[in-house]
C-alpha cells in the first residue's frame, strides 16, 4: 500500500506488545502491494519488519516458512513468534506478521554474485524436498492448469473493443496499448491454454513451491548474505513452478546463462520438465495482464493509478522481459 492504514499509532503499538515489544515505534513504509502495508520498527535500538496482509491472507503465508525456517532452511525470511506461538496475529482487521529487518537490495537492484546463486539454489533444493507436517500441508493448495485467468484476459480484450469505454479519459490510452500488443497478448492466453493441457496429461511429482521465485523476493546485504522472501503464496506444484523463473526474464533479470549454472551448482543435478517450464512462463504472463488488466480497467481507482499498473504491465512487452524469453523457450519445444 502507499497510503497508510487508517490505524492510530497508540493501536500499532499496542499489538506489538503481543510480540514481546514492551517500548517501540513504528514508520509507515509506502511500498508493499495493493493488499499489504508495511512498517519500519524500533524497539530499543532493535529493528523489525512488521507486515499487514488484508483481504486474501492465508496463515500458510506464516505457518510455512516458520516450519521451514525451523528445519534448519535459515536464507529464507520467517515471521517471529507472538507470546502466544503463533507466527501472526490479526487485529483492526489485518493480520499482522513480524519480522527481522534484513538491510538488503533485490535481485532487481544488484546482481546475485556465484556464492549467491549457489546458495538460492541449495535453499530450493531444501524447500522442495521439505515434508510439511499434515497440519500445515493440507492448507496449502495445489496447482490448478484452470483456465481462470485466461477467461478473463480474453474478457478484458472485448473490452478494450467495446464503444461504451469512450467516456473513459484512460480508455484511449489503454486502447492505443492494447491495440498494440493484441497478437501478443492473444499469444499469450493461446498458448497457456494449450501447454495447460498437456500439463494435465502428466503425472508428475509436486513439491512445496514458493510460487513467485523472482528477483524482488531475493535479498542480499552488505555481507553477501541472502535471504528469500513473500512467502504469501506457497504452492504444490511441480518443480519447475519455481525454477521456470531461473532465465524467466521477469524486470529483465536473470537471463544469465552462467547465473543459471551456479544455480543448479547449488540445486543439484535435476531433470527438467521443457513443457512445465514453458506453461508455468505463460500462465504467469496471463495472470499479470489479468491483475493488471482488471486494475486498468476499473473506473472506481484513481487515474494516476490506473495509468501505473499499465506502466507495469507494459514492461512485460520490453526487449527481453517476460513474454520474449517465453516466446524464445517456446521455440524450443520439440
Amino acid at each position: 500500500m502507499l497510503n497508510q492504514p487508517k490505524i492510530p499509532h497508540r493501536s500499532v503499538v499496542s499489538v506489538l506488545r503481543s510480540y514481546g515489544l514492551k517500548t517501540a515505534e513504528a514508520t509507515f513504509l509506502p511500498s508493499g502491494d495493493a493488499n499489504s502495508a508495511v512498517y519500519c520498527v524500533d524497539a530499543s535500538g532493535i529493528r523489525y519488519f512488521l507486515k499487514l496482509r488484508c483481504g486474501d491472507f492465508d496463515e500458510i503465508a506464516a505457518t510455512v516458512p516458520a516450519y521451514l525456517h525451523s528445519q534448519g532452511i535459515i536464507r529464507l525470511m520467517a515471521p517471529i513468534p507472538a507470546t502466544t506461538g503463533q507466527p501472526w496475529i490479526h487485529a483492526h482487521g489485518f493480520d499482522w506478521m513480524l519480522y527481522p529487518f534484513f538491510e538488503g537490495k533485490t535481485g532487481f537492484e544488484r546482481p546475485l554474485s556465484r556464492p549467491n546463486w549457489i546458495a538460492l539454489g541449495e535453499t530450493m533444493r531444501r524447500v522442495h524436498a521439505t515434508i510439511l507436517p499434515s497440519g500445515i500441508a493440507r492448507r496449502v493448495p495445489q496447482v490448478s492448469y484452470s483456465s481462470q485467468y485466461r477467461d478473463v484476459v480474453r474478457a478484458l480484450d472485448k473490452e478494450v473493443a467495446d464503444p461504451r469505454s469512450a467516456g473513459d479519459p484512460v480508455a484511449a490510452q489503454v486502447a492505443e496499448f492494447w491495440t498494440k500488443h493484441r497478437g501478443d497478448i492473444r499469444t499469450v492466453v493461446e498458448r497457456s491454454g494449450q501447454l495447460a493441457e498437456k500439463m494435465r496429461g502428466r503425472a508428475g511429482a509436486v513439491v512445496l513451491c514458493h510460487s513467485d521465485l523472482h528477483a524482488g523476493n531475493v535479498l542480499v546485504d552488505a555481507d553477501d548474505a541472502l535471504t528469500v522472501v513473500d512467502w504469501d503464496n506457497p504452492v504444490f506444484a511441480p518443480k519447475e513452478r519455481d525454477l521456470m523463473f531461473i532465465g524467466g526474464g521477469i524486470g529483465g533479470a536473470w537471463n544469465n546463462l552462467r547465473e543459471r549454472e551456479w544455480f543448479f551448482a547449488g540445486y543439484g543435478s535435476a531433470e527438467i520438465d521443457p513443457i512445465a517450464i514453458a506453461f508455468f512462463r505463460y500462465e504467469r504472463i496471463v495472470v499479470d495482464i489479468a491483475e493488471y488488466g482488471q486494475r486498468i480497467f476499473n473506473l472506481n481507482a484513481s487515474i494516476s493509478d490506473r495509468l501505473s499498473n499499465l506502466g507495469k504491465l507494459a514492461t512485460a512487452f520490453l526487449r527481453d522481459n517476460v513474454i520474449d524469453e517465453a516466446r524464445k523457450y517456446y521455440s524450443t519445444l520439440s
